[in-house]
């Protein structure tokens, strides 16, 4: 293996969930296709020029049953420089950090937010 190539992530609703990606991680737009015969999108999108993540729409998906303990994928985490900076830009956009912590094993700080459909994201500095 060499690496992660990407993580899939289904919303609920596919307009709130491109703004948040788009407009609050400011992750960019590689390809957006609408797959008529599974009335879904499909939006592919980078960091930094690195395809990191797929962004799906279906009809009706299920919920999760809970957060962040559920089983299958826990959460996605972000490096980030600078804890603050992450913060105060996630304010400006109504998107609310939990209190910093600190990495036990790593002396390391780190955060969580949440997306539109409550899916766990972390930023760990550097």
């Amino acid at each position: 293996m060499n690496k992660v190539h990407h993580t899939a992530i289904i919303c609920s609703n596919y307009e709130v969930s491109k703004q948040f990606y788009t407009e609050v991680l400011n992750l960019e737009i590689i390809r957006e296709v609408y797959r008529e015969e599974r009335q879904s999108y499909k939006l592919d999108l980078a960091l930094k020029g690195d395809y990191i993540i797929e962004l799906f729409s279906f009809p009706y998906p299920p919920k999760r049953p809970s957060r962040p303990e559920s089983c299958g994928l826990r959460h996605i985490a972000f490096e980030v420089d600078d804890l603050e900076k992450i913060i105060a830009h996630c304010k400006k956009h109504d998107v609310i950090a939990e209190p910093i912590r600190i990495d036990e094993f790593t002396n390391k700080r780190f955060t969580f937010i949440a997306d539109p459909d409550d899916l766990p994201i972390e930023f760990y500095e550097k």
